[in-house]
């Protein structure tokens, strides 16, 4: 597939979108691949993270609208638009930017946990100017990221923010120089490889579902997660190896 690349990097799945000639612009085959890729990612127990980039110096412009005007739809059954926004990976994803994510390509990197950013890159949500509304996830993800003003005037004026005030505001996790947003995405994901596979996956799991959960409910919820992680083999692993002071060997189970 040329429109999309994946490398691993040890126990890293590195995403690429590759279509630089329009501004890596989401067209079926893309949003296919992403979806491809997040299957990849969640199926196999030697890739912990995902990170997802664009080529040519850029994110993503968001949806390819030529080829939406051709009646193309960039969307995958059960994972929506880009084959990601409605159903992310199981396994924590870091979105790599620079240049600009804007309108789906915003909402590409917002359907990520975490986000790495160079300065002077600019995030928004421009749909309005072009007569369309911010549907892939901008609207209900960013009010649970930001502030409500600062969400009203992305979304309803349509311009973008740089990536430094997006940091200031908790929405970027972390700001390199121009061209080092994709290493220090994968420098991110390796931190969070290196920890126990089942730790990650129940400590995301609740941090994703926990802000549903009736509020009489979330310690029996949260016992419900965390119980098979305690009684693991890795559990165990984790504190003789601290007992050792020699670094943990997990095993996922």
């Amino acid at each position: 597939m040329t429109d999309l690349l994946t490398e691993r990097r040890d126990e890293v799945l590195v995403v690429t979108i590759d279509r630089p000639h329009v501004r890596n612009a989401v067209n079926g085959a893309v949003a296919e691949g992403i979806a491809a890729a997040l299957d990849e990612l969640d199926g196999d127990d030697d890739l912990r993270v995902g990170v997802i980039t664009g080529s040519g110096g850029f994110f993503s412009a968001g949806m390819d609208l030529k080829a939406f005007r051709e009646g193309e739809q960039p969307h995958v059954d059960g994972r929506g638009f880009a084959g990601i926004v409605e159903r992310p990976a199981d396994k924590p994803l870091i979105a790599a930017i620079e240049g600009f994510a804007v309108a789906g390509g915003l909402e590409v990197a917002l359907a990520c946990d975490l986000i790495v950013a160079a300065t002077g890159a600019r995030l928004g949500v421009p749909e309005v100017k072009r007569g369309l509304v911010a549907a892939g996830g901008a609207l209900l993800r960013l009010p649970a990221r930001l502030p409500r003003a600062v969400v009203m005037e992305l979304a309803l004026t349509g311009e973008p923010m740089l990536a430094e005030r997006a940091a200031e505001l908790g929405l970027v996790n972390r700001l390199t120089e121009p061209g080092e947003a994709l290493g220090e995405a994968v420098r991110l994901a390796r931190a969070i490889a290196a920890n126990a596979p089942l730790a990650v996956a129940a400590t995301k799991a609740i941090l994703d579902a926990a802000p549903s959960w009736p509020a009489d409910e979330a310690w029996a919820r949260q016992r419900d997660v965390v119980a098979p992680v305690f009684a693991s083999e890795d559990a165990q692993e984790g504190a003789r190896a601290f007992g050792e002071k020699r670094p943990p060997v997990w095993r996922g189970r």
